[in-house]
């Protein structure tokens, strides 16, 4: 039981420092030369890359982003798979695959590597989700896309779509755990874009391709 314990832990701190993975940070380092924190609204995440520092960083950022959310819960995925620690019990895996995605967004947003700052864990909440689930990731997508198409605002369509991903679970009968990570992981995102429920409310939040020049 102990080593199954210890192996979790592996689990998610592996998942942790994959998602730690400065990439809006470097980009706008290697790109434009800057520290991406002192710009914009302050986020390393790939909304921000793509409107200090230009399409092509924010889109790299973007996929990178949305990587290592999947490849962290591709890690948990391979240990029952390939049935690395025969300990473990198979019904661990519904436990650990949440486990790896909480690692994963939580390393994003409080990485390591910038004084526990980071993200907001949309790109990287996509990676994992797709992962986990891939009609609850294209679902979430989907639900991304149309409030984009209508609102042209990022945060407005990434906090629906982190709303909806519990329903998703729920209609696509994942486990409870998953259902339990959809709402913990929701409430996470939308805490994260507290500032921008501000800026939405008093009308300075900036629509998709416009700057947002003062940090907050």
């Amino acid at each position: 039981m102990l080593i199954n314990i210890i192996i979790a832990i592996g689990v998610f701190t592996v998942s942790y420092f994959l998602g730690s993975f400065p990439t809006g940070y470097l980009a706008a380092k290697i790109f434009k030369g800057i520290d991406i924190r002192e710009h914009g609204s302050g986020s390393t995440g790939a909304t921000n890359v793509l409107r200090i520092v230009g399409k092509v960083p924010g889109s790299i950022v973007l996929l990178i982003d949305a990587v290592k959310g999947a490849v962290a819960v591709s890690i948990a995925t391979s240990i029952f798979t390939f049935n690395l620690f025969p300990t473990i019990p198979g019904e661990w895996q519904d436990y650990l695959i949440p486990l790896a995605a909480l690692g994963a967004i939580l390393g994003h947003s409080k990485s390591i590597w910038l004084n526990f700052g980071g993200g907001k864990s949309v790109a990287t909440g996509i990676g994992v989700l797709l992962a986990m689930s891939w009609q609850v990731g294209l679902a979430a997508i989907a639900i991304f896309g149309i409030s984009i198409a209508i609102s042209r605002i990022v945060s407005i369509s990434s906090i629906a779509a982190a709303m909806s991903v519990t329903v998703w679970m729920l209609l696509f009968d994942r486990p409870l755990p998953s259902v339990i990570f959809a709402i913990i992981g929701g409430i996470y995102v939308i805490w994260r874009h507290s500032t921008n429920i501000q800026r939405v409310i008093a009308g300075t939040e900036p629509k998709l391709g416009q700057k947002l020049e003062s940090t907050t």
